[in-house]
């Protein structure tokens, strides 16, 4: 069991992740953008072990709060869910055993699965 930050602006798809990754064992903390997220993480610092980020978000984007997130916790492990993969292609500067990424569309078995995998890690 795991305590997830989720940033995701969809609401449908911000629930059912939610659902998913509750069903799974894990706490979720869930925020609708990533200006949310960021004062999640600004108050709850290291209680986090994954942060599941879309990437194209308002305010702050998924890529942007996933660096804040790894100044704040450098022990976090980070995982971007997006339609737009090209958009976080060129950032190859995250640790590969700590970030990874899932293309929409996806099975949420699948997610459950990355996230379970990644968090292994």
């Amino acid at each position: 069991m795991a305590n997830i930050l989720l940033a995701e602006d969809d609401y449908s798809m911000s629930s059912f992740l939610t659902v998913a990754l509750t069903k799974a064992g894990h706490n979720v903390v869930s925020c609708s953008d990533g200006l949310k997220a960021f004062d999640k993480l600004l108050e709850k610092k290291s209680s986090f072990e994954l942060l599941l980020t879309d990437i194209v978000m308002p305010g702050m984007d998924g890529i942007e709060l996933s660096q804040k997130a790894i100044e704040l916790s450098p022990n976090i492990k980070v995982m971007f869910i997006t339609g737009f993969a090209a958009a976080a292609v060129g950032h190859k500067d995250f640790d590969e055993s700590k970030t990874k990424m899932l293309s929409k569309p996806f099975h949420l078995n699948d997610l459950v699965q990355q996230v379970d995998a990644l968090l292994a890690a």
